[in-house]
């Protein structure tokens, strides 16, 4: 039984900022992954069919003035995983959010924590734990002010020199 707040509280809690750092190629399998593997695409115009709670709830924080921001750390080529991740961004920018992506050999001089993690209004640290083949192991709360400025600086240096996610073609 954990007592780590659920992402929907702690963003439904956010008042200012939220960040998201993904560093992974592979995350675990999916349902609409799976479906566009096997080439079917998403019916953006049938908002019922894939508007998740979790776009409602990035959706709420941007109408209270959050500014919610999500940068990806990929290697390339991608992976088919993160060819699917970039097709479905359209329903997080639709929800609200900045998307940038960053090319891994990019980011070669960057100090990095070793975990995804979002950062919610610079006081707190959700961190995201995956196994070796990108299915989820759990998370941790993180309030130390140090550990936490740590992650929002390396937040700032992705997202500084990260691209679009207009601009980023996927290779």
């Amino acid at each position: 039984m954990s007592s780590i707040p659920e992402f929907a509280e702690l963003i439904a809690d956010c008042r200012r900022s939220a960040v998201h750092l993904e560093m992974r190629d592979v995350y675990f399998s999916n349902p609409r992954l799976e479906a566009w593997q096997n080439g079917q695409g998403v019916d953006w115009d049938d908002r019922a069919s894939w508007w998740r709670p979790y776009h409602q709830s990035i959706a709420d924080a941007v109408a209270r003035g959050v500014t919610v921001r999500r940068a990806r750390i990929v290697s390339e080529p991608v992976t088919d995983y993160i060819r699917w991740e970039h097709y479905q961004t359209r329903a997080n920018l639709e929800a609200g959010e900045l998307v940038r992506w960053l090319p891994r050999h990019q980011a070669v001089d960057l100090l990095l924590p070793t975990n995804d993690y979002w950062v919610f209004d610079d006081r707190k640290v959700r961190v995201h734990h995956f196994s070796g083949d990108g299915h989820w192991a759990g998370k941790e709360l993180v309030s130390d002010p140090h550990l936490v400025g740590i992650r929002q600086a390396a937040f700032e240096q992705v997202w500084e020199r990260a691209i679009p996610h207009d601009e980023y073609e996927v290779k």
